[in-house]
């Protein structure tokens, strides 16, 4: 499975379990359907999940006048899987990640997903860095 394809499921999977408190493992085989398991899909959800208050917290230091209850759901599982991948992971350059995220924001999200999520991700990147 490609990276985009399997950044793709994450939001799906992502979005599963914020919406209906789904199990994981449960939402990673509700969006595989009948596909092989994929490594780094199962890393990308498994770690999210794993890393998600620290995660949120980033993410909500760099919200104006926001609270991440307030953001679109599927721009919150965008913004966490790609907090996740600057934060807990290095086999990715930082760019790539904010990219894929602009990109996938832009097809799952409204007109404004792509920029919105393109400023957070890079005032968590600055802060890495």
């Amino acid at each position: 499975m490609k990276r985009r394809i399997a950044r793709e499921k994450a939001l799906q999977a992502m979005y599963q379990i914020d919406m209906s408190e789904a199990d994981p493992a449960e939402a990673l085989k509700n969006v595989l359907e009948d596909e092989s398991p994929d490594p780094f899909l199962q890393k990308l959800v498994e770690g999210t999940v794993a890393n998600l208050e620290e995660i949120d917290q980033e993410i909500s230091k760099h919200l104006e006048r926001w609270t991440i209850d307030r953001l679109a759901k599927v721009d919150v599982s965008i913004l966490r899987i790609g907090a996740y991948e600057l934060l807990y992971t290095d086999d990715v350059p930082q760019n790539v990640v904010i990219n894929e995220a602009i990109e996938i924001a832009k097809l799952f999200g409204d007109e404004k997903s792509g920029k919105f999520v393109n400023g957070i991700l890079s005032k968590v990147k600055g802060e890495e860095q």
